[in-house]
C-alpha cells in the first residue's frame, strides 16, 4: 500500500552517476541533439533521449533504489526519461503534477530529476510548500485501493490550468542547490519549478518514480 507521505517526500542521491557515466551521458546526448536538431518550443518541453541514454540512467536508478526506498518504500522503478534544455530567460513556473488517476497501476508517486549541467547564474530548482486548502481536491482514496483509505490528492495545477493560480497562494519557497551528480526525487504532490536562467544553460533529465 502506498502511503500519502511518499507523494510529499523529498530524497537526494549524491553520486548518482560516476564521472565516467556522466561523460558518456553528455556524449550520447550531444550526438543525439546534433543528429535530430531538436530545439525546445517552450521551456517546459522535453525530448525522449535514445535507448543508450535510457539504459544508462535506468541502471543508475537500480543502484539507487535502496536509498530511494527509505523515503519512497513503494518504489519499483521509473518511466522513460525526458531531456530538458533551458537557456537564458527560460524558467519553469510553479506547478504540481498530482498522482493522476489514483486507481491506475503503476502509480506515479514522485518526480525524479538529474541535473547534467547547472547554469552559471539562475536556473535553480525550487519547491513551494503551503497550507492552502485550495490545492486539494475532494477526491479521497477508497478502501482496497493502492493508497491508504482517506488519502487526499491535490489538483493538477499548471501555469495555464487549475482551480488556483499558484503564484498568488501564500507559500514558503525552498531553493535547491545540489552538488554535481546528484539525483533529486520529490513527491508528485509537491509544488515545484525552476527559477529563470540568467547566464549559462540548464540541462536536466526527468522521469517519474513508480510504485
Amino acid at each position: 500500500m502506498i502511503h500519502m507521505t511518499e507523494t510529499l517526500a523529498l530524497q537526494t542521491v549524491e553520486g548518482f552517476l560516476t564521472a565516467e557515466e556522466t561523460t558518456a551521458l553528455v556524449k550520447l546526448l550531444d550526438e543525439h541533439l546534433a543528429a535530430t536538431g531538436w530545439v525546445p518550443a517552450r521551456p517546459s518541453e522535453g525530448t525522449t533521449p535514445p535507448r543508450p541514454v535510457q539504459d544508462l540512467l535506468d541502471g543508475a536508478v537500480r543502484r539507487a533504489l535502496p536509498a530511494l526506498r527509505r523515503a519512497f518504500p513503494s518504489a519499483t522503478g521509473v518511466d522513460p526519461w525526458l531531456y530538458h534544455d533551458l537557456r537564458p530567460g527560460d524558467r519553469i513556473r510553479p506547478h504540481v503534477h498530482g498522482v493522476g488517476d489514483p486507481a491506475a497501476r503503476p502509480q506515479r508517486i514522485a518526480r525524479v530529476a538529474f541535473n547534467l549541467q547547472d547554469a552559471e547564474e539562475g536556473g535553480e530548482f525550487y519547491l513551494d510548500t503551503c497550507s492552502a486548502d485550495a490545492l486539494w481536491s475532494d477526491v479521497r482514496a477508497p478502501a482496497g485501493g493502492a493508497y491508504g483509505p482517506g488519502t487526499r490528492f491535490v489538483h493538477e495545477i499548471t501555469a495555464r490550468r487549475g482551480p488556483v493560480r499558484l503564484a498568488d497562494v501564500p507559500h514558503t519557497r525552498w531553493t535547491c542547490a545540489p552538488p554535481p551528480g546528484t539525483l533529486v526525487v520529490y513527491g508528485t504532490q509537491l509544488v515545484h519549478g525552476v527559477l529563470p536562467v540568467v547566464e549559462g544553460r540548464v540541462r536536466k533529465l526527468i522521469t517519474n518514480l513508480l510504485a
